[in-house]
């Protein structure tokens, strides 16, 4: 492949991920605000991750410097891992729900039950998903072709 294909295909993979990255953002911002998800301290955890995402993306897209990159890192990092601990609050809800309901059901019953119990278990993995995205944006920044 030429140098000058590869610099096309580059680019467009750029672009490409960049948009789902914002259609993520995008997305999920109003999935929780429709959803009401903001009505106490833990809830707001997500909000916040993509709110900051959004301010140092436009900060990495207009001036990338070092110390953006660095932050905007961690902030991927911490959004993985509120996705984590939202999908365990998630279970926890809905398992202790499900107890209540069938307080002589076996554990495991009441594990698979609390998979798709009232609170969308496997929803907050999405910030997973989303910190992906957004560090496979990075790493193609730092490529600069």
């Amino acid at each position: 492949m030429s140098e000058n294909v590869e610099r096309i295909v580059f680019f467009r993979l750029k672009r490409v991920i960049l948009t789902a990255f914002l259609f993520m953002l995008l997305g999920i911002s109003l999935e929780l605000y429709l959803l009401g998800h903001y009505e106490d301290a833990l809830q707001l955890i997500p909000i916040l991750c993509i709110g900051f995402s959004v301010g140092l993306l436009f900060v990495l897209i207009l001036k990338g410097t070092k110390l953006a990159e660095v932050l905007f890192k961690l902030l991927l990092g911490l959004t993985a891992l509120s996705g984590v601990y939202g999908t365990f609050l998630h279970l926890n809800a809905n398992y202790e729900f499900e107890q209540e309901m069938r307080p002589t059901e076996t554990t495991w019953n009441l594990f698979i039950e609390s998979l798709s119990g009232a609170l969308p278990a496997l929803a907050p993995c999405s910030m997973l998903v989303l910190a992906l995205l957004g560090y496979s944006y990075l790493l193609l920044l730092k490529q600069k072709k």
